[in-house]
């Protein structure tokens, strides 16, 4: 009685785990297909490009699949990896868009480091906000990965650059140990366009490998345990609104500060 209640629950977690499974590839492709006509709408070139993709990779490979009698196959297999050339285009035109849209906004560079894609031997642990001012003029953004430790800093130059030495003290008192490099986010000398930051960041040295990541993040983020104020606490994710009025946003976190230093 006791293994077939067990064999019933276990039935029951499993369809209930494809239940769910289902549900998310559903609203994955809900979004997906949204995310397709709202860039269609504004990128005219998005769909003859698509569509020249496969049918180019899928002609070419008939062409070829011609020589040996081998065509129809390599018509179907033409048409697969022109379909995956496709979405390829599509995810590339779309990423392009968004960073166009959002990149002269405060917190763009947030955004940007919090859709980092992770590779084969690549991973990245990102964290908004970990020092601004009170104007929010300037923002440092902290990123563990493989090289050691990233503070992307965007907004005022002169602002970042002092709000970064403060996090590269803070981090050689309580981490020595750890690689720290600094970038700072803009289209000016010396600074790295949004578009580009992984590109950038993925030339840093690999100092560690990817399950080393893990522990020297879990170091890193133990540092943020140590005092009592959580400087971007306030800070909304992602990009802030242009024009947006910060001064609720300030006193919300200086109230925040006051409570935690009593």
């Amino acid at each position: 009685m006791a293994d077939d209640k067990q064999k019933a629950a276990a039935k029951a977690a499993k369809a209930e785990a494809r239940a769910a499974k289902r549900a998310k590839s559903k609203e994955t492709r809900a979004q997906l297909w949204q995310a397709f006509n709202i860039q269609r709408k504004q990128d005219k070139m998005l769909v003859p490009l698509m569509v020249l993709s496969v049918v180019g990779v899928a002609a070419l490979l008939f062409l070829i699949g011609l020589a040996w009698g081998g065509q129809w196959f390599t018509l179907i297999l033409g048409i697969f990896l022109g379909a995956v050339l496709a979405m390829y285009i599509f995810s590339r035109r779309l990423e392009k868009t968004m960073y166009d849209r959002v990149g002269d906004q405060p917190g763009a560079a947030g955004w940007a480091l919090d859709n980092l894609r992770n590779t084969v031997g690549i991973v990245w642990h990102t964290k908004q906000g970990v020092a601004m001012n009170r104007s929010l003029s300037a923002i440092v953004h902290r990123v563990v990965g493989n090289p050691g430790v990233v503070l992307v800093a965007e907004g005022n130059t002169n602002a970042a650059k002092e709000l970064v030495n403060q996090q590269k003290r803070r981090l050689d008192r309580l981490a020595g140990d750890v690689p720290v490099y600094e970038m700072y986010v803009g289209d000016g000398e010396g600074q790295v366009p949004l578009k580009n930051l992984q590109r950038e960041l993925l030339k840093l040295p690999r100092n560690y490998r990817k399950n080393e990541v893990y522990s020297v993040n879990a170091k890193i983020e133990a540092m943020d345990t140590i005092g009592s104020s959580q400087p971007g606490a306030g800070l909304p994710k992602g990009p802030l609104p242009k024009g947006g009025n910060l001064s609720g946003m300030n006193r919300r976190m200086r109230r925040a500060n006051e409570r935690r230093s009593k």
